[in-house]
């Protein structure tokens, strides 16, 4: 019984929460939450780039942007439009971004490849500025109507809040998935040694690729949802330099070492700006001071260092039997 519990007690603890939610804590807190969750979701797409491949990218919201542009002008032009079809749009159209980008970036890596990532964004961002006729231009798209999803009005924030949690949940899964596969392995193979995984004969090029493209897939229905969530979509909230920095910052937090490391980051990262908000405006100022504070004593990350606790907590148990 105990083992049963020890092996499914965690995950039925997290249903149960993620099912009774809204009414435990109220809309505002739901809402505060289900934005936390989009935001870890595209924090864990770039993690399969940087913590599971190594490449750092500084662009990554030219994906979270294309997804969140590509619903919202779907909806705009198409009212009616299947719920789940725009979404899918959006990761398509994130997707074609990616493989378009893919052959100049996966043939290099370190700095050049963060460099080049950040300038594939920077220019998705300008060319947002300047089509107005399609984009909206800096003020964007929004008040564009959100269709109903099996009968449920999607414009009431409880029934959003379970269709995106739900969503976001498959997704973070398959993602997981992904990572458990002989792909996986190469990823991390590639990660900390590219020149051997050549030299055994696997495509470093070919696997980068492919991660590039469920990574920026992925991204994109975060963006997506993110469109929906809020009922618009700008430049500066989706294709703006610090929306690339953000799920950086939450996989350091968290550890890019791990695949929930992200998520982690991105929860205590809300928490920390919820509570400080309380007290004073300079969140900015706060989160920078945080971040120094773990890269200077938790460098692996929360999860990192949650781990070597465990495992000093452990060997010390097995010295004193």
């Amino acid at each position: 019984m105990s083992a049963i519990i020890k092996k499914w007690g965690f995950p039925v603890a997290i249903f149960v929460i993620l099912l009774f939610f809204p009414q435990l804590f109220g809309i505002l807190h739901t809402n505060i939450f289900l934005s936390f969750a989009i935001m870890a979701m595209y924090a864990v797409s770039l993690n399969l780039l940087l913590g599971y491949t190594g490449l750092l990218s500084f662009g990554h919201a030219m994906f979270f942007g294309m997804g969140a542009y590509a619903t919202t002008l779907i909806l705009s032009y198409y009212e009616g439009f299947p719920i789940l079809l725009s979404i899918l749009g959006g990761a398509l159209a994130a997707m074609l971004l990616a493989l378009i980008t893919a052959p100049l970036l996966v043939r290099v890596s370190g700095t050049a490849f963060a460099m080049l990532t950040m300038a594939f964004g920077q220019l998705m961002y300008v060319i947002c500025l300047k089509f107005r006729e399609v984009t909206g231009g800096e003020d964007g798209i929004g008040g564009f109507t959100i269709p109903e999803f099996l009968g449920f009005d999607m414009t009431d924030s409880v029934n959003f809040y379970y269709f995106a949690i739900v969503v976001l949940c498959l997704c973070v899964f398959i993602m997981w998935f992904f990572t458990q596969t002989a792909l996986g392995s190469i990823m991390i193979g590639i990660r900390d040694n590219a020149s051997r995984v050549d030299y055994l004969g696997f495509q470093v090029a070919q696997t980068k690729g492919i991660v590039f493209l469920i990574s920026g897939g992925f991204a994109g229905v975060a963006g997506s949802i993110y469109a929906l969530f809020q009922n618009m979509v700008s430049p500066d909230g989706t294709l703006g330099i610090f929306t690339s920095f953000n799920p950086i910052v939450m996989g350091v937090v968290g550890g890019v070492g791990s695949f929930f490391g992200p998520i982690v980051g991105a929860g205590i990262l809300t928490v920390l700006e919820e509570t400080v908000a309380d007290f004073t405006d300079r969140i900015d100022l706060i989160n920078g001071i945080f971040l120094v504070i773990i890269i200077l004593y938790a460098p692996t990350g929360i999860v990192g260092l949650w781990q070597k606790l465990s495992l000093a907590l452990f060997k010390k148990k097995e010295v004193a039997k």
